[in-house]
């Protein structure tokens, strides 16, 4: 890595002191390899660089360098979900800003290993669900195999379609006190983190944007693209599609599903978006059912079917087994590939090598016992000090289930021998391990903190391939334990770093012909449904935001004399479910949170900038809730709700490509603002009305400018009406959101055949032509309810047609 930073003579003196000052302050753990300094006290020259320009910055600068990248982070909205106390919290994201440096030489020196480990873990799967000769043979305890969660008995017997369980895996290895890498754990069953290694990237790199540049970092998309080609290269029909199953986005790492997606441009699905249809899984779509040959899935296996699996699923499809059955799909990984994550095969693991693959494995993983053997259990007697008991069937890391683990030596030696003889068969023992260390920012100062490593590898059309980097864990203190997120831990960037320059790489394939536009693909049900809603919600937001602040104008400006026509505005509150009585009432926070919930769902199709403006305005809103007092100072709070809501609006819906999914975004929106803009004119125009409830509908319906540019006298119904509700010309008028709304439908699937109209176009069509024939003394007040009733049955006819 060379160093980015210039500087003068006397700079580079004092540089030169802060940097004997950084490794005098540097002191690594006794007995424990260090990533930075090496046994003698002295910088690595992998580090050298590095150091230097580290020592060139004040700890001001230092600060501000971390903040930049957590404020890309927060802005990205950047999240993983905790679990604990019966709840869920969204956690933002714990990154360490200083990345784990890899030696090209060393990483070089790993990649046969970790391809050798891929392969014995695929003949495994392959005789597990096979043939059975490590089991039959006495070389794999039934117990372990049958009495197993994650064995998946209805998969026996299935040859995967392409030839291959495992496409993505993920190993997590440590560096022990010899140097040696040692693998801690295998992930086999959905493995992630990946995505989070990319935002990990994206946000170091902003932090020490000069050093990345020129400090020769492998870079991460020729892995992505690679595997996405391998994903796509896998499909049967080349007009059939790839797809991400998701569990949604409670799970912990939803952010990453939808972010993954979206890089690499693929359909991210939950299990209720499909179906199988004669041996072939298809997604439903808003043109029907379309069929999906190779499923990445990121959630347990067991969940995938209800019917042949576990019965009590509402994640996965039912009938997705038999599609695999039938050959008609890809599963990356196969169903069942998690019980190769079960920390008592890692004890068999070493002699199975050689039975499978006729070779010892090159990369050895942590010493490890399953005490259901007498041998075994003498083992562990005989040397309890650094073992550390934990469920024989767990998978992950032990740490990670810090509650489940016990230490060997915190029992007596009767007391341990009663556990192994009573308990034997369900536990296993492991060495306690000495993790390497490697910087981490701790007050403002660099101090040597534990950590693991989860290197990625994806089957391509080339074979196995290894990221160039991956996904550090840093521990919060030096106890290995706090690794885990839940007590502390943070995650890192990491870079593999090369003596020369590294070639510059892109998701973008190399040209294999004349360039030819792609479509845009077709539009989940699902995602169609969210996107529908969330263009109501936002809009109901910004219509209930204008009633809102219009009342409190009129409240701090008249007082008690504002009561006639505050009392006229109640039916608009009530058809809201709004209480308007708080200056940001409970009501508008909670259809925030409903938009919030839409979008949400649909996170692989909403940009960050768009989802990061959405929250804002949520967490804004709740935040001035507790603290604004109706009237003048509600007013003023209501107007910033309303600038940030029109940001919105631009961001959504003038910056989205206009495809199918923008077409319901844009419906939801039409939709919604023509029925508010029926009630406020019902309620507002009607002749009982209070005194000056035509000019509060014209406020309410942003249109006071035009009204008095276009008519010279003063306002009465008939202006207003016909402003508001007849002139095609204004965006505001109900008139213009039922044209728009009719050409949205018109362009939808299936709104014509052969001739005639579905039952959602001839409706809409009905709606035009009666109001495209309306006067304004034709427009009562009971003929502007009933125009809304028929707008508002247009919902469940878009339902039925294209959101079930």
């Amino acid at each position: 890595m060379r160093d980015a930073t210039a500087s003068d003579p006397a700079d580079a003196v004092a540089a030169s002191a802060r940097l004997a000052r950084l490794l005098k302050d540097y002191a690594p753990l006794p007995d424990t390899p260090d990533e930075m300094v090496g046994p003698d006290a002295k910088l690595r020259p992998l580090w050298g660089d590095f150091a230097a320009a580290l020592a060139r910055l004040t700890p001001e600068d230092v600060e501000r360098r971390r903040a930049r990248a957590d404020q890309y982070l927060r802005d990205s909205g950047v999240f993983y979900r905790q679990y604990g106390g019966g709840q869920s919290v969204e956690r933002a994201w714990p990154l360490s800003p200083i990345p784990v440096l890899i030696d090209e030489a060393d990483w070089e020196s790993l990649i046969p290993g970790l391809i050798q480990r891929a392969e014995v873990l695929e003949a495994l799967m392959a005789d597990l669900y096979g043939e059975n000769r490590m089991v039959q043979g006495g070389h794999l305890p039934p117990a372990l195999i049958t009495a197993n969660p994650e064995w998946l008995r209805p998969m026996v017997g299935i040859p995967p379609q392409s030839g291959h369980y495992l496409h993505f895996l993920a190993f997590e290895i440590g560096r022990g006190p010899d140097g040696q890498w040692w693998v801690l754990a295998d992930r086999t069953q959905a493995p992630s983190g990946a995505g989070y290694a990319l935002e990990n990237r994206v946000a170091t790199s902003r932090a020490f944007n000069e050093l990345y540049a020129q400090g020769h970092v492998h870079r991460l998309a020729g892995f992505f693209r690679d595997f996405r080609d391998a994903l796509l290269g896998m499909r049967q029909d080349r007009d059939a599609r790839a797809a991400i199953l998701t569990p949604g986005p409670l799970n912990e790492t939803y952010y990453e599903h939808a972010y993954i997606a979206r890089y690499l441009g693929i359909n991210l699905v939950q299990g209720e978006d499909l179906a199988v249809e004669n041996g072939r899984l298809m997604v439903r779509t808003v043109s029907g059912l379309s069929p999906v040959d190779v499923l990445w899935r990121r959630l347990d296996g067991s969940y995938a079917d209800p019917v042949e699996l576990n019965g009590a699923s509402r994640l996965g499809t039912p009938g997705l087994v038999s599609a695999l059955r039938a050959g008609g799909l890809t599963m990356v990984n196969a169903l069942g590939s998690g019980i190769l994550e079960t920390r008592a095969l890692m004890a068999f693991l070493p002699k199975l090598a050689p039975r499978l693959m006729g070779e010892a494995l090159e990369l050895p993983n942590i010493a490890t016992w399953w005490c259901g053997g007498a041998a075994e259990r003498r083992a562990v007697l005989g040397a309890p000090g650094r073992l550390l008991l934990s469920p024989a069937l767990a998978t992950g890391l032990p740490f990670d289930q810090a509650e489940t683990i016990l230490r060997a030596s915190s029992l007596t030696a009767k007391e341990l021998e009663y556990r192994l003889t009573t308990e034997g068969r369900g536990l296993v023992a492991q060495e306690a391990v000495t993790l390497s260390t490697t910087p981490a920012l701790v007050d403002g100062r660099l101090a040597p903190r534990p950590m693991t490593l989860r290197v990625f590898l994806a089957r391509t059309a080339g074979g196995w391939q290894v990221m160039p980097g991956g996904f550090a864990r840093i521990g919060a203190t030096p106890d290995p334990a706090a690794i885990a997120m839940q007590r502390g831990g943070s995650a890192a960037d990491v870079w593999i770093v090369s003596p020369g320059e590294v070639p510059s790489v892109s998701l973008v394939p190399a040209p294999s012909g004349p360039y030819r536009r792609m479509g845009p693909g077709a539009l989940p049900s699902r995602a169609a449904d969210n996107l529908f809603w969330l263009g109501r919600y936002i809009e109901r937001s910004e219509g209930s935001v204008r009633l809102l602040r219009a009342r409190n104008v009129r409240l701090a400006e008249a007082g008690k004399a504002a009561a006639p026509i505050l009392a006229a505005m109640t039916p608009l509150f009530e058809a809201r479910g709004i209480d308007p009585e708080p200056g940001i009432p409970a009501g508008l926070l909670d259809t925030l949170s409903a938009a919030i919930g839409s979008a949400g769902q649909v996170r692989d199709r909403f940009s960050p900038d768009a989802w990061s403006a959405l929250a804002d305005l949520a967490k804004t809103a709740r935040r001035m809730a507790q603290s604004v007092t109706p009237g003048d100072d509600a007013a003023r709070a209501l107007s910033a709700l309303l600038r940030k809501l029109a940001g919105i609006t631009g961001l959504v819906h003038e910056n989205m490509y206009r495809f199918m999914g923008w077409r319901f975004l844009t419906m939801g929106r039409l939709h919604e603002r023509a029925m508010g803009m029926s009630e406020i004119l019902a309620v507002l125009a009607d002749e009982k009305a209070a005194p000056g409830a035509l000019d509060l509908a014209i406020e309410l319906g942003d249109s006071v400018l035009t009204h008095r540019r276009r008519f010279t006298v003063s306002t009465n119904r008939d202006t207003v009406v016909d402003l508001l509700a007849l002139d095609p010309s204004n965006p505001r008028s109900i008139r213009h959101q039922i044209e728009a709304l009719g050409e949205q439908i018109r362009q939808l699937p299936g709104a014509m055949e052969n001739g005639v109209l579905s039952p959602l176009a001839g409706v809409m069509l009905h709606c035009q032509t009666e109001l495209a024939t309306q006067t304004p003394e034709t427009l009562t007040t009971a003929a502007l309810w009933e125009f809304r009733a028929q707008v508002a049955a247009l919902s469940p006819l878009i339902q039925e047609a294209y959101l079930r």
